[in-house]
């Protein structure tokens, strides 16, 4: 691997020199042209700069070369990959250096390198994006040959603000080095020599998701003995600081072709306790500087043998403290009686072979103690761990002894005796059998924050029991907001929830007095719209609202004296809750609420943005008055239901969006109801629909109306109330409504009374009295009322005139079979006198004259339905004659009559 990076260094580099040898005049284009040729023909990947510049007398008596905007971009497999970058790098050399020969030494005096990213990865198979030399045939003494004819002799550089990525995806291993800022002085001509260097950064290193540091400060000044023809480099006077920790280093490392020999010791130079509080990072141990200490505090460690592509140095590091205390000045308490006797060793070189021993870690503040002993092995590999943890602590006292944030605010005591033992591969494949965790732990008058919650949760107590492979939940009980709780339980998987980022699976029996559905609202920022449509969160925009913890798999039976949700009160709350995911599913839930019970079933998720929800509800005995005062979805659903007073039987299908107090959101909702009506009262005052009716039809008195047992189905969608068609009854009147409103409530109602005649006025009571026909007393009349506008002003028409059309029709009918018949019974009666010879033969011609005048003038009446001349030669009349023509006119007087009814009886 080091011959081909000086190789891969060396082509460059030698390319660079070479162009100014031949050619230092070249036009600037032309140097540009020639470099990114050569340095493109020698690599698998794509070299290229914006621009190089060939400086001879601004900077003499020295030759300047200048490229800005470098860049090294992969080909496959890590196409489009950027291996380097910078935003210069810069080359001073005296003149003279330009007209060597290529086999002569070229000394450069000075490199710099500004705004460099080294982005090294190694893919899942190990192949590694910084492998781009071409391949050749030449032979291993020819390459020595053709390396050596190029000297790089140089006594200063500097790499300024530089990035370095170091990504292994098949280890696991992530290291980041950020804000570099390295230099180095010295004659690298010579076969030895020292090389003086200054190294800062921030580092961050990651294992297996594990971050062991985060941007912690890192300095190094050395002095660096370089041995050019052993390629070994000594480390002769060094200073470094991890973090505020003072480290001394003593040894070597030597580059061989094919690996790494290392032989490296350090340890720190002093052994006062504030060593130890420097390896916290200066964010949480804050100023050290007048912190008083007692006791000793040391790090030594040494790292040696070969690293290749199988092995890493042998190390073994030893952290020691020995009945230490410290006290920071502006802080009551002290940590005293402090323990530290830990080893991390590696004997084998093969990575899974690192172990970290603690065989001993303790502190006390003022009285309370805590002690923990523990044994991890295969730490990069299958990690093993067994330990054991003890002691009591009051939490409240370590704000006090040590300065930890400020939004932590600890409280409580903590009593604990635990021994675990388990390993992260069966964690990991959740075979908790193959754990053993034993003991336990109590927790009293805790304080939890958390950002999924909106109020402080006070722990009053809390008692746990680690089983070999479950965790029982004996007691934990507290409150938050207005929400007082307790609850028993089992956890499944708690080593998984800690060591592996899984959610908490359990079994749970949930107990509340008060359970307030607002105390578990938290506040979101919300993205809002600008003008040119981009999201912008602002901080005026958050808002209130409820998540469901994103971190619980479990299964809750619950039950609860009261639950507040909005302006709700539900008493007697109990069912199962099953929380998985963002999202509550409820199974079997009931209340009381309304003077009624009510169940429901379904679920509500958290999971996107906007929550949502799909739920099955069964009302049974509900006020109706107290639900239309409570429940918008009722006003929406059944606005006129403000008039009825009663009970409500209904069962509801609804789903749609929810706002972020949980409330739903109608614009969006959906669904079915089914509703059973009884033991009602209706005030038509209380809406301004029935009383605009009841001014419409004077006949009707609403409050009369016969809602006892009524049952309707409506739908709901887009914003449309659909009501499926029912009937009602008002005294004898059946009423038929159907039609439909929208959540602004506009309407579209059409309502069918049938009306009995008796309701249409005296004239058509007196009309039918005439016609004296037993059929006509149950004869009812359709009048259509098409209800209109909104409910807060309608709109009422009546079609009043059909119906009356429609009555008048019938009758005339009627009289008409009537008279038709009359007719007949006349005929039938005269033939049959003429068959039968009854009368002398004298009074033949006499009668037949009077007989056919007879038919045809009721015949003639009937059918022409106008008034006909009748000519008879006699001016006595039989009394059948006079009979018929005095019904006929009695008809048509009151027919007539009719038709001329007044406008208030035949409008609207």
């Amino acid at each position: 691997m080091k011959k081909k990076i000086l190789k891969i260094v060396g082509i460059v580099l030698l390319l660079f020199v070479i162009t100014l040898i031949a050619a230092p005049f070249f036009l600037k284009g032309k140097i540009a042209e020639i470099i990114k040729n050569k340095v493109n023909n020698s690599i698998t990947a794509t070299f290229d700069f914006e621009d190089a510049d060939l400086t001879l007398f601004s900077s003499f008596p020295n030759a300047k070369l200048t490229m800005n905007a470098i860049s090294l971009v992969n080909k496959a497999p890590f196409v489009g990959d950027t291996l380097f970058s910078s935003k210069e790098v810069a080359l001073n050399m005296s003149i003279k250096e330009l007209f060597k020969g290529a086999n002569e030494p070229i000394a450069i005096k000075s490199l710099t390198i500004d705004g460099a990213l080294v982005n090294i990865l190694v893919n899942e198979e190990g192949v590694a994006n910084y492998d781009i030399a071409v391949e050749d045939n030449t032979s291993a003494a020819e390459e020595t040959t053709a390396s050596s004819n190029f000297t790089f002799s140089m006594d200063s550089y500097a790499i300024n603000n530089a990035r370095i990525k170091y990504l292994d995806k098949a280890t696991g291993m992530r290291f980041e080095l950020i804000d570099m800022n390295h230099s180095g002085t010295g004659d690298l001509s010579l076969e030895k020599s020292e090389l003086d260097t200054k190294t800062s950064g921030l580092v961050s290193f990651e294992m297996d998701s594990t971050n062991y540091l985060n941007k912690n400060p890192i300095k190094l000044d050395a002095l660096i003995g370089v041995d050019l023809a052993t390629s070994t480099y000594s480390f002769l006077k060094n200073e470094a600081m991890v973090n505020q920790l003072p480290l001394v280093f003593d040894g070597f490392i030597k580059l061989n072709d094919d690996s790494q020999e290392i032989d490296i010791s350090f340890k720190t130079p002093s052994s006062d306790f504030k060593n130890f509080l420097a390896v916290i990072p200066e964010e949480y141990s804050k100023n050290i500087e007048n912190v008083t200490t007692t006791g000793n505090f040391s790090i030594a460690g040494r790292f040696n043998g070969i690293v290749d592509d199988t092995h890493i140095p042998k190390f073994k590091i030893d952290i020691n403290s020995d009945n230490a205390s410290f006290k920071y000045p502006d802080l009551p308490k002290s940590v005293r009686n402090v323990f530290i006797d830990t080893e991390i060793t590696n004997e084998t070189g093969i990575v899974a072979d690192t172990y970290v021993d603690i065989r001993k870690l303790s502190f006390m503040i003022d009285e309370d103690k805590f002690n923990m002993v523990a044994n991890i092995k295969d730490l990069m590999g299958n990690t093993k761990v067994e330990s054991h943890i003890n002691g009591r602590m009051n939490l409240a006292n370590i704000a006090k002894a040590y300065p930890i944030p400020v939004d932590l605010n600890l409280e409580g005591i903590l009593t604990a005796d635990i021994n675990a033992a388990f390993d992260m591969a069966s964690i990991e494949s959740e075979k908790y059998e193959n754990t053993n965790i034993n003991g336990n732990l109590t927790l009293k008058n805790f304080v939890y924050n958390s950002d999924e919650l909106k109020n402080p949760v006070k722990i009053n107590s809390t008692a746990v029991t680690f089983n070999p492979k479950t965790v029982s939940l004996n007691e934990l009980s507290g409150v938050t907001g207005k929400t007082d709780f307790s609850a028993t339980g089992t956890i499944n998987n708690l080593l998984g929830f800690m060591f592996n980022d899984e959610n908490v699976e359990g079994d749970f029996n949930l107990k509340s007095n008060t359970f307030a559905v607002d105390d578990f609202m938290v506040e979101e920022t919300v993205a809002e719209t600008t003008g040119g449509d981009k999201p912008v969160t602002t901080g005026s925009a958050a808002e209130e609202q409820i998540k469901i913890p994103s971190f619980l798999d479990a299964t809750i039976n619950a039950s609860a004296g009261t639950v507040l949700y909005d302006n709700l009160s539900l008493k007697d709350v109990s069912g199962t809750l099953i929380i998985k995911d963002e999202k509550a599913t409820l199974k079997n839930m009931t209340s009381a609420i309304f003077g009624g019970k009510l169940a429901f079933n379904g679920d509500v998720s958290t999971k996107n943005d906007t929550p949502t929800f799909d739920m099955k509800l069964g009302m049974n005995g509900f006020d109706i008055n107290e639900t239309f005062k409570s429940l918008e979805l009722f006003k929406v659903l059944a606005p006129v239901a403000n008039a009825i007073q009663g009970k409500l039987n209904s069962d509801i299908s609804i789903s749609g969006m929810l706002n972020n107090d949980f409330t739903p959101d109608l614009a969006t909702i959906s669904g079915n109801l089914l509703a059973e009506i009884f033991g009602t009262k209706v005030d038509p005052n209380q809406t301004k629909v029935l009383s605009a009716l009841t001014s419409k039809l004077n006949f009707l008195s609403l409050d009369k109306l016969d809602l006892k047992g009524l049952k309707t189905a409506l739908s709901f969608d887009n914003g449309t109330v659909t009501v499926k068609p029912f009937t009602v009854n008002y005294q004898d009147i059946a009423v038929t409504v159907n039609g439909s409103h929208t959540f602004d409530q506009k309407m579209n109602y059409a309502a069918v009374l049938n009306v009995p005649s008796k309701y249409l006025g005296k004239d058509i009571t007196n009309l039918i009295s005439k016609i004296d026909d037993t059929s006509l007393d149950n004869l009812t009349v359709p009048v259509t009322a098409s209800i209109g506008g909104n409910y807060a002003s309608p709109t009422i028409t009546t079609d009043l005139t059909s119906g009356i059309k429609d009555l008048t029709s019938k009758l005339i009918e009627i009289e008409k079979q009537k008279l038709i018949a009359k007719g007949k019974d006349k005929a039938t009666d005269l033939i049959g006198g003429l068959l039968s010879g009854n009368k002398a033969k004298k009074d033949s011609a006499s009668t037949a004259v009077d007989t056919k005048t007879q038919v045809k003038d009721v015949l003639g009446g009937i059918l022409s339905n106008k008034k006909e001349t009748t000519t008879t030669t006699k001016t006595d009349s039989t009394a059948a004659a006079t009979k018929n023509t005095a019904v006929k006119d009695a008809a048509k007087s009151v027919l007539g009559g009719f038709l001329n009814k007044k406008k208030k009886d035949t409008t609207n």
